[in-house]
């Protein structure tokens, strides 16, 4: 079986990074994926069942994912849907797998920053480039790549935003991080 699919989830273990023989990059881990749904007899939101996947990545997807993904972050994964049967002496079941076109963080749970990687040679790894260039009043660059604040004018600016708003407040107070570093 070979279907393209999206998922939203939250990552369940933290990425591990191979390097085959052949210096391909492999970066692996897994998406709960649990559906909301709304129980007009209880009158609330409720949990359905929880689907897992395996997420596996490739070459320069695979070192941007290992170095930005962590476990129980909220992620965005498209790519193939791969479907096996596996059995071992005593035991048998189904693995539900994705190969990874694309991975991100899931914007309506968090603030990310983007980091441009360094274009590469073959064989060599990437690096990520410094400071983001500043950017003018259209929030773009000159080759028109949209260019992000840094972490603490984002925080300040959503914390200005908030400011007053008892959830926030009580979610400062208790967790003792800045905005910036919450995921």
């Amino acid at each position: 079986m070979s279907d393209t699919i999206t998922v939203t989830g939250v990552v369940g273990t933290d990425p591990q990074q191979h390097v085959t023989g052949d210096g391909l990059v492999i970066t692996s881990f897994r998406v709960a994926s649990t559906r909301r749904y709304f129980d007009r007899a209880k009158g609330e939101w409720a949990d359905g069942e929880t689907n897992w996947y395996g997420v596996s990545a490739f070459r320069q997807l695979a070192r941007n994912a290992s170095l930005s993904i962590r476990k129980g972050q909220r992620v965005i994964v498209q790519g193939r849907l791969r479907q096996r049967a596996w059995e071992t002496a005593t035991k048998s079941g189904t693995s539900v797998d994705i190969e990874a076109d694309a991975i991100g963080h899931d914007l309506a749970w968090c603030v990310s920053t983007y980091a441009r990687v360094q274009s590469q040679k073959p064989g060599q790894q990437g690096e990520v480039e410094g400071e983001p260039a500043t950017s003018g009043s259209d929030g773009f660059a000159g080759d028109g790549e949209a260019v992000m604040p840094s972490w603490a004018e984002a925080a300040s600016e959503v914390d200005a935003e908030h400011a007053g708003d008892e959830a926030v407040d009580a979610l400062h107070e208790a967790s003792g991080l800045a905005l910036a570093a919450r995921f």
